[in-house]
């Protein structure tokens, strides 16, 4: 006879995140090599599951590293996953890595962000996006996806901030419905709430909307690549996203080049 467990625990944690997948209990209960009828219990509260099985059951709903560990407490085991903090002497190498990727990548803005916009680390050439903002956008931590679309920070310099706008926004929209969060939730709407509406428009490179800035040295267009470590088995350095600015035309190319060499920008 299966002992009752608390199914408000891992039970109620595992149907949640399997209904946010759109996944079924037998479509889960494959992915994990388990039956259906076990899945059931587990999520009913009937059965209490072993250590194995939540792995597995994480993995195969493709959850984060924090959510993991999550679910493993909410089932009464400790955490698989660790998570450092980056002046770790563990974490020394990949400081040092990210370094010399944001100074490598000169002339062009880079940097390095943690969940919800706050900015780790940036190169020299991220302050043509400080350019003129307000200065309590400026202030420790700073948020860059805040600073991006505010009126008072670089959003009043982008030229097609509706269009641009709409797909910073578009992509944090996805990560709340694949990861719900109340908190980034309130974000969204915060960053969404800075955006006019946008028109129908062809602006964009066949594959990217590039961001139209303008500066100083007149109007840049720059696209983004993000990276992340696939394979991170540290909490911190799982939500860890680089963040590169490449020059959509020659044009921003030769403007970045030499903004670099008149305010001497360091490259190593």
């Amino acid at each position: 006879m299966d002992t009752e467990v608390d199914s408000a625990g891992v039970g109620a944690e595992l149907r949640r995140w399997r209904r946010s997948r759109r996944i079924s209990q037998l479509e889960l209960a494959a992915l994990a090599g388990t039956t259906q009828r076990h899945l059931s219990f587990i999520e009913s509260g009937r059965s209490r599951p072993g250590r194995a099985i939540v792995v597995r059951l994480a993995e195969s709903l493709g959850l984060s590293l924090r959510e993991r560990n999550d679910l493993l407490m909410a089932a009464g085991y400790a955490p698989v996953f660790t998570e450092s903090t980056l002046d770790e002497a563990a974490l020394r190498p990949v400081r040092e890595a990210l370094e010399e990727i944001l100074h490598g990548h000169l002339p062009y803005p880079a940097l390095v962000i943690a969940p919800y916009g706050r900015v780790v680390a940036v190169n020299d050439a991220v302050e043509v996006f400080t350019e003129g903002a307000a200065p309590e956008l400026l202030t420790p931590e700073v948020n860059m996806l805040r600073l991006m679309l505010h009126p008072e920070g670089m959003g009043r310099r982008v030229a097609n901030l509706a269009q641009w706008g709409r797909h910073v926004v578009e992509n944090l929209r996805a990560r709340a419905r694949r990861s719900p969060d109340p908190r980034l939730d309130e974000f969204v709407a915060e960053l969404a709430g800075y955006l006019p509406e946008a028109p129908v428009s062809g602006d964009h490179l066949g594959f990217s909307v590039p961001m139209r800035l303008a500066t100083a040295d007149g109007e840049l267009r720059l696209i983004t690549t993000l990276t992340s470590f696939a394979t991170a088995t540290d909490v911190t350095l799982a939500e860890l996203r680089l963040e590169a600015f490449l020059p959509a035309d020659q044009a921003t190319a030769d403007a970045l080049r030499r903004r670099a060499e008149r305010k001497g920008y360091r490259r190593v």
